[in-house]
């Protein structure tokens, strides 16, 4: 368990990147998404591990992403900020095949005991070239993460609707005092 990584999860378009970015300007190692990634490198060589394409596959590369970024946060100090994680992939897995997944995956590789969610947000939320599911489906998506980050003994904070800067420093203050280990 690393208690110096923080995990950013909730609704796809609520907000979670830009937040990223923030605390990134701020001075914070942050990982980016394993999900865009993936996308990203998949539509580049014109790959299926596609969430429209081929969920199983796409969320099984997710998982495999994820544990190479906690592998590699390894060398940074500090606070590490993951957009999403190994627990978010381990989700999707078991959503995808029905396969048990989250239960092993997330009790083994664990994270700070705080989680931070985006929720909802339709204002903010837009499809493009790399997430193309709807709005409904972000929604259902949230609703399994507020499901499953309490049954795996997380602490959940879910962030209002506000600006960046403001989230970020919630973020921040939540965390004040607490010092990662080994700092």
């Amino acid at each position: 368990m690393s208690e110096r990584y923080i995990v950013l999860s909730g609704c796809s378009g609520g907000g979670k990147s830009s937040l990223l970015a923030e605390l990134r300007r701020r001075g914070h190692n942050t990982v980016d998404e394993p999900g865009r990634r993936l996308v990203q490198r998949e539509l580049a060589r014109e790959g299926n591990a596609l969430p429209w394409t081929d969920m199983a596959l796409f969320a099984q590369r997710a998982v495999e992403m994820s544990l190479s970024d906690r592998d590699e946060a390894e060398a940074l100090s500090g606070w590490v900020f993951f957009d999403r994680g190994l627990i978010d992939a381990a989700t999707a897995l078991e959503h995808a095949t029905g396969r048990l997944a989250i239960e092993s995956l997330g009790r083994l590789h664990r994270y700070h005991g705080t989680v931070f969610l985006t929720p909802p947000w339709p204002e903010i939320y837009l499809s493009d070239r790399e997430r193309r599911h709807d709005f409904t489906d972000a929604v259902a998506e949230y609703q399994r993460l507020e499901r499953v980050y309490p049954m795996l003994g997380y602490r959940v904070v879910v962030l209002p609707r506000t600006s960046v800067e403001a989230r970020a420093d919630m973020v921040l203050a939540e965390l004040d005092g607490r010092k990662p280990r080994g700092e």
